[in-house]
């Protein structure tokens, strides 16, 4: 039984630990790109843009449109069975087809073809652009996990070392090296180092939940990130100039690319509001026919003979003749369709003329326009160079401390080492002692923090200059 229960125990744990979660940066970031809503809703922007490029392509294909119509005439008419006005009911029908053909517009068809291609573009510019600031926002928000655990591994370990120490201390009291007074430091020490564990998990579990929203991940107990070992590199970045890494970024920053593409639209939009200024030439072609369905008279073949005067000096009757004629149903419609029927067609010419100046003003607002996105261009570029300069100063002065954090931890270790000898030895008393292993303590959780400093401030700078994170 007891067998029984510790294998179910054994499973039930490797089945709660199966379920947590790892992700490596690389994951991270791919999910990111999956979920970010900012990215979802500039992916719609890209398909909204292509379908603004199907209505530019369909602007220089015909247009083509069909009418038909059943009408009641109800009123006063004449019956033609009787010959009497009366109120009568009739109806017909109406077909009719229309097909027009833009010949000349301006070239605004043309230009709103480009204009929509450029559009495109700037969407998908705009895109890529949001993807790499998610990108560098995961990784910064990664690397601060990586950062707090490596703080709370850090302070676990000095809370062992001062464990170890307490009892190191209470047998040398035990054996009458040390007096109890001396324990007192090292307790408090101890409980301060168990508030600064305590204070580093919780920073951790805050990151690492941190991340998974980040993530749109909302299972934060069972998500973690893998275990990783960060070198400490030397990148070749730092011995080119700002400036040289400034030109690259110009040829590979999204944001700029996006700039320049805006520029292109606006161009765009003045020569479309000069188009309007142009004559327009369309051709078309009209087809209608008509469908009665009143009764109708049919002639029989037959003449009618019917006098009409007298010759006065004879007395003869004067006759004349007219065709017989029966009444009868419409024709079919079939028919009627052919009978019925006309067409027309032509060119259509439009001069503009005199609109009250809106085509000029028009014209002179998107010459505006063009002004403003030039100058925002400018300002992009300007930005990104200060960026670029702030970042490699940062990334310069990140990699100096973390030399110098690396030269301290090492002083610090060997004072420490020293300052344990001579604690064992009753030369140094625990205030003395503490003091040095606190020193020690600062030094290590130092140099993590110029670690991840270093690394983080380095990957912003390679990424300015087209490195992939």
């Amino acid at each position: 039984m007891k067998t029984t229960l510790v294998l179910f125990f054994s499973f039930s744990m490797t089945w709660l630990f199966a379920q947590v979660q790892t992700y490596t940066l690389e994951d991270c970031i791919l999910l990111a790109l999956e979920k970010n809503i900012n990215i979802k809703q500039s992916e719609l922007d890209v398909e909204g843009a292509s379908i603004e490029k199907q209505d530019a392509i369909g602007a220089f294909l015909p247009r083509i449109s069909a009418q038909s119509q059943h009408i009641w005439n109800n009123g006063l008419s004449q019956n033609i069975t009787n010959g009497l006005i009366e109120n009568l009911t009739t109806q017909f029908s109406s077909f009719g087809g229309n097909l027009g053909v833009t010949l000349f517009n301006g070239k605004q068809n043309i230009n709103q073809l480009s204009r929509a291609n450029l559009n495109l573009i700037a969407r998908q510019y705009q895109l890529d652009n949001i993807k790499d600031d998610v990108s560098l926002f995961v990784a910064n928000a990664y690397l601060q996990v990586m950062f707090n655990r490596e703080i709370n591994n850090v302070q676990k370990y000095q809370l062992e070392l001062l464990k170890e120490d307490l009892e190191r201390t209470q047998e040398r009291i035990d054996a009458g090296v040390l007096t109890q007074a001396d324990i007192y430091e090292i307790e408090a020490n101890l409980a301060a180092q168990e508030q600064a564990v305590v204070q580093a998990d919780n920073n951790y579990r805050l990151s690492r939940i941190s991340l998974a929203q980040l993530l749109l991940i909302t299972d934060y107990e069972n998500f973690n990130i893998a275990q990783e070992d960060l070198d400490i590199p030397f990148s070749e970045i730092l011995n080119k100039t700002p400036k040289e890494i400034y030109e690259k970024a110009l040829t590979l920053r999204n944001d700029i690319k996006l700039g320049i593409t805006n520029i292109e639209i606006a161009e765009k939009d003045i020569d479309l509001a000069k188009g309007a200024l142009l004559p327009s030439l369309t051709a078309f072609y009209n087809y209608n026919t008509r469908i009665s369905y009143s009764d109708r008279f049919v002639d029989t073949g037959n003449l009618i003979e019917a006098p009409i005067g007298v010759v006065k000096q004879s007395g003869d009757l004067v006759i004349t003749q007219f065709p017989e004629r029966n009444i009868t149903g419409p024709l079919s419609f079939a028919t009627q369709f052919g009978q019925n029927d006309g067409q027309s067609y032509g060119l259509a010419l439009n001069i503009p003329i005199f609109n009250g100046s809106a085509t000029r003003n028009n014209i002179k607002r998107r010459k505006l326009n063009l002004k403003r996105t030039e100058n925002q261009l400018e300002q992009t570029k300007l930005d990104l160079e200060n960026t670029i300069n702030q970042a490699f100063n940062n990334a310069e002065g990140a990699f100096k401390f973390y030399e110098a954090s690396v030269k301290t931890l090492y002083a610090r270790s060997e004072a420490f080492e020293i300052a344990k000898e001579r604690f064992a030895a009753g030369v140094f008393n625990s205030f003395d002692y503490i003091q040095a292993q606190q020193r020690y303590q600062i030094a290590a959780s130092d140099i993590v923090r110029a670690k991840f400093d270093y690394i983080f401030k380095l990957k912003v700078l390679e990424f300015y200059f087209g490195l992939e994170l």
